[in-house]
């Protein structure tokens, strides 16, 4: 890819965000006064609350990294897009909204400022190597923990949406062959459910407890 269409790219995926941003937060905000399709849209399917969360954002993050030209382009137009987002959204909740919600906006500040190296990351991920094929299942794992919530009797989605958002990831991060995309997607459950454990053990403070939760979330 030229530096011209490089540009007209990182552009594209700007205003991308700037434009969901706003839609996410007008969504949010304007709940009760949506057009009757949109809030029946919205009644069934939770568009806003979606938007909210971080699988859907996660997912575009990964195919603006993947099909990027190079590393460095996934890097750039990532950030690009996470900046137009975030901004919009922040602007909109401070200046129209009339009120700024800091500590979550610290949360999506921060994770802005880490998406340049996490979509560097991720761009490898589009490889045929061992490190392609391990990077892919560890990405999926983290969007199977965005998208279920699972225990020690109970397996869910988190919606309909987030089922989709999974499944288009799995078609993103698919490999040649279908041996290798079943050992990725296996692969991917073991590492989610070692990130519940370490999760689990954040929470709780206790390796014995989040041994024995994780032990038991893969049982199930």
């Amino acid at each position: 890819m030229s530096r011209g269409l490089g540009d007209v790219y990182k552009r594209q995926v700007l205003f991308l965000g700037i434009a969901l941003g706003t839609f996410s937060k007008f969504l949010d905000f304007r709940q009760a006064e949506l057009p009757s399709v949109l809030m029946a849209i919205d009644g069934a399917l939770d568009v806003h609350n979606f938007l909210g969360r971080f699988a859907i954002w996660v997912l575009i993050a990964l195919c603006i990294s993947i099909y990027s030209n190079s590393a460095i382009r996934a890097s750039i137009n990532v950030f690009a897009f996470f900046i137009g987002m975030v901004a919009s959204y922040y602007l909109y909740s401070n200046y129209i909204a009339g009120f700024f919600p800091r500590s979550y906006a610290m949360i999506w500040f921060g994770f802005t400022a880490v998406s340049p190296l996490l979509s560097f990351a991720c761009w490898y991920a589009r490889g045929k190597s061992k490190l392609a094929l391990i990077l892919s299942a560890l990405i999926l794992a983290v969007l199977f923990n965005m998208c279920f919530v699972y225990g020690c009797w109970y397996f869910n989605a988190k919606s309909v949406l987030e089922v989709i958002v999974f499944i288009i990831g799995l078609i993103v991060l698919r490999r040649d062959t279908l041996r290798s995309s079943a050992l990725m997607g296996t692969i991917s459950i073991v590492l989610a459910v070692l990130l519940d454990v370490v999760i689990s053990y954040i929470t709780w403070k206790s390796v014995g407890w989040a041994i024995f939760h994780g032990l038991l979330s893969w049982a199930y």
